[in-house]
């Protein structure tokens, strides 16, 4: 575990020194888990949005977009629940003055337990060799047993005491399983209780009686309030979805891990309105279309796993996450729920106007059900950074630094490098420059040796290399170098467009998917 938060720290600094990731504010000491998107950054974050855009809205002729307004109606947020019940149960410790999130210490714990168990198995089955039997050994040794006892005994009266909201039983359980404060290293907590997470702000002039709004702590009420105005103007018919990619805002009190839980951050929504009884067919569709769109990425399928809720809001009937294996362990990067006919119901009672759809098939107006796919675009970011960072020994005792991002997401898709700044080589680079600038993302490097300039794109992830070099004059041809596998093939200027394009596309991506 050490060493994988020695990664995690390599992976931050990196994101920093390379342009991906600032510290916002950083010339005032920054802001608390808040951060800004390099130049590097930018580009990879809009490439993953315009990924899920397309898959969205290109792939599925029945699912539109929309951009909704940050600030809404204050009654929103009441008929959403969000006023009375968008809270974290918190609990500090006395001798740190440290703050935590109650239900993650004791998930934390859990994870402990998981992490005990798959080392004993892991000991045996260096031990045993090809004659392991791992089944048997986890169904049969003390060991594992008593630790996978702990395990459900804790995991079963966690998830009891958060369905019952019961913060007596949480903070009891802290104490039960002497979890300490890393910090101070003491079990000296208070009682556990209740904060809400939303931003307020007023709107108007207190002369006039200024108006209490939120900063939206979720894009998804954006969409519901404006569901029948895409489906009378679209004339769409259920089932249909409306996509959308925006800012929310929640004021986090344990906020960590980087980028993987922030104050302001970027939701990629898309909720997908269908007829009651039809929502648990769909809400399968739409867990095994999701996964289908990260795994296409080819960041290894191991890495994803579904994660069921052990504590269903009160309006789902069904929900269930996509974890994501960081360097800090199984995280959830998109949450996948069935949430009934609740949200729509709720703003038809709170507004008073009807928002019911009529269904020409059944000849009947009803409250849609929905499904709702929602991925933070900041967490899906931070996967690909993770997995895609390298340390790479080379032959020869060299060294590199690589990011194997999936071309199609690299910020930088072909660098064009003269292999010396001179005899016209330059120009001549400059000219597949702008050849190559209006399709791809192209980077002219002529600083420093050849060696330095390959490393230094491959730390930011660029695919592809193209240097130019005297032999370019001679036969319009040029050495395009591959990032991953770092061979290098001689290439006519003519062809390099349609070879960088089969690679770096995001069309290739979304074939894999329709």
């Amino acid at each position: 575990m050490a060493q994988q938060e020695d990664v995690f720290k390599k992976i931050v600094s990196h994101a920093k020194e390379y342009g991906f990731v600032f510290q916002s504010s950083e010339i005032y000491d920054g802001l608390a888990a808040v951060y800004d998107y390099g130049q590097n950054g930018v580009e990879m974050k809009n490439n993953i949005k315009r990924y899920w855009w397309d898959a969205m809205t290109l792939l599925h002729e029945n699912i539109v977009g929309i951009d909704s307004a940050i600030f809404m109606h204050p009654t929103i947020w009441k008929a959403s629940g969000h006023v009375d019940a968008f809270n974290d149960p918190l609990i500090d410790n006395r001798d740190s003055k440290k703050r935590y999130r109650a239900d993650v210490l004791i998930e934390e714990d859990l994870a402990k337990l998981d992490d005990k168990i798959e080392k004993e198995v892991a000991k045996a089955k260096k031990r045993f060799g090809d004659s392991f039997d791992e089944d048997m050994f986890r169904q049969t040794n003390p060991r594992v047993m008593e630790y996978t006892k702990q395990r459900e005994d804790l995991h079963e009266r966690f998830a009891k005491a958060m369905n019952d909201n019961n913060l007596d039983e949480l903070r009891q359980i802290i104490i039960d399983r002497e979890i300490v404060c890393p910090i101070s290293g003491t079990k000296n907590w208070t009682e556990v209780r209740q904060f809400n997470l939303m931003f307020k702000t007023e709107m108007g002039s207190t002369a006039d009686g200024a108006m209490t709004v939120y900063l939206r702590p979720e894009t998804a009420q954006g969409i519901f309030v404006n569901y029948l105005n895409v489906q009378k103007t679209g004339r769409m018919r259920l089932p249909f979805g409306i996509a959308q990619i925006g800012k929310a805002f929640r004021n986090e009190i344990v906020a960590r891990q980087f980028i993987f839980r922030m104050r302001e951050f970027e939701q990629m929504e898309m909720q997908f309105f269908v007829r009651p009884g039809q929502e648990l067919e769909w809400f399968e569709y739409w867990k095994q279309w999701r996964l289908r769109w990260h795994k296409a990425l080819g960041l290894g399928d191991s890495k994803y796993r579904y994660h069921d809720h052990d504590k269903l809001a009160h309006y789902a009937n069904a929900a269930t996450d996509i974890e994501f294996e960081m360097p800090f362990g199984f995280k959830e990067v998109e949450g996948i729920h069935s949430r009934t006919n609740f949200d729509l119901s709720q703003h038809e009672k709170f507004s008073g106007k009807n928002i019911k759809y009529f269904d020409p098939e059944l000849n009947e107006s009803y409250t849609p059900y929905v499904i709702e796919t929602s991925i933070g675009v900041d967490r899906m970011f931070l996967s690909v950074l993770c997995s895609s960072y390298e340390e790479q020994k080379l032959e020869g005792g060299d060294t590199r630094v690589v990011l194997h991002l999936p071309a199609a997401l690299a910020p930088v898709k072909c660098a064009v490098m003269p292999l010396v700044r001179k005899d016209g080589l330059p120009e001549k680079a400059q000219e597949i420059v702008n050849d190559l600038k209006f399709d791809f993302a192209t980077r002219y490097d002529e600083k420093d040796s050849i060696g330095k300039r390959y490393r230094r794109q491959d730390a930011i992830g660029t695919p592809f290399c193209i240097t130019v070099d005297h032999q370019t004059l001679e036969d319009s041809t040029v050495t395009l170098r591959e990032r991953d596998s770092m061979e290098q093939t001689r290439v006519n200027i003519a062809d390099l467009h349609k070879l960088i394009h089969d690679n770096v596309s995001l069309t290739s991506l979304l074939r894999k998917l329709a």
